[in-house]
């Protein structure tokens, strides 16, 4: 995924680029409107993160660039929070509308709740393997060699986020974002370390010596190869 972010104040831009790499994402961070432009003649993007006020213009003047390139997601970012700019970004396309100071999970999550709306998959994956491990989504049910486990739905939401990652390291801030996002509240690293343990137990996953969720040090986690 990689993502348009516009944004003039380095301390803002610095840490949300970061931590948008952090959870995977390729940023081309610009800091006004002519290196925007320039940037999105010469890139694909699946996401554009806009701050609002820039030095030479402001986040519509990109937007409408990036609405006649086709279909894109956008996301202003920005200090103002007064209703009338609200509604005119939104009528000129905009998916969303974070004002700053602002949670860094939830304009993660809202990122991921924009781009699911943008996801083009007519006939989304209900059979997930690995291992011992099988998970129909369709009946939202997992087993383990045939016999049936049960989970809360915070446990089969963490379980899900693993299964559509496997082989992939997921660090302990993208658990906690897919979390917070599945339960509309914001879970704590305690909370994730729990669940982590009890989804460990129900799996037959031996907690001293895992071989299904191995714990990648210094990194996150991990399932399959």
């Amino acid at each position: 995924m990689k993502i348009l972010f516009v944004e003039d104040d380095k301390v803002i831009a610095s840490g949300l680029e970061y931590s948008l790499v952090q959870e995977g994402y390729t940023v081309l961070h610009c800091t006004n409107v002519a290196d925007a432009k320039k940037t999105i003649n010469e890139n694909q993007f699946n996401l554009a993160i806009l701050d609002l006020s820039l030095p030479d213009g402001n986040g519509y003047d990109i937007c409408k660039i990036v609405k006649t390139k086709g279909d894109m997601p956008v996301i202003f970012l920005t200090a103002i929070d007064d209703e009338v700019n609200v509604v005119m970004g939104l009528d000129m396309g905009a998916d969303d509308y974070i004002t700053k100071p602002f949670r860094l999970r939830e304009l993660l999550s809202r990122i991921k709740s924009v781009l699911r709306r943008y996801d083009k998959s007519e006939f989304p994956k209900t059979l997930f393997e690995f291992g011992d491990i099988k998970i129909n989504t369709a009946q939202a049910k997992v087993y383990k060699r045939e016999r049936e486990i049960s989970l809360t739905s915070l446990e089969y939401r963490l379980l899900l986020i693993f299964a559509n990652n496997v082989g992939q390291v997921l660090s302990r801030g993208r658990l906690l974002d897919g979390i917070w996002d599945f339960a509309g509240e914001f879970v704590n690293d305690n909370t994730l370390t729990v669940y982590i343990k009890r989804l460990r137990e129900k799996i037959g996953d031996d907690s001293q010596n895992p071989t299904i969720i191995k714990t990648v040090r210094g990194m996150g986690y991990k399932v399959g190869d």
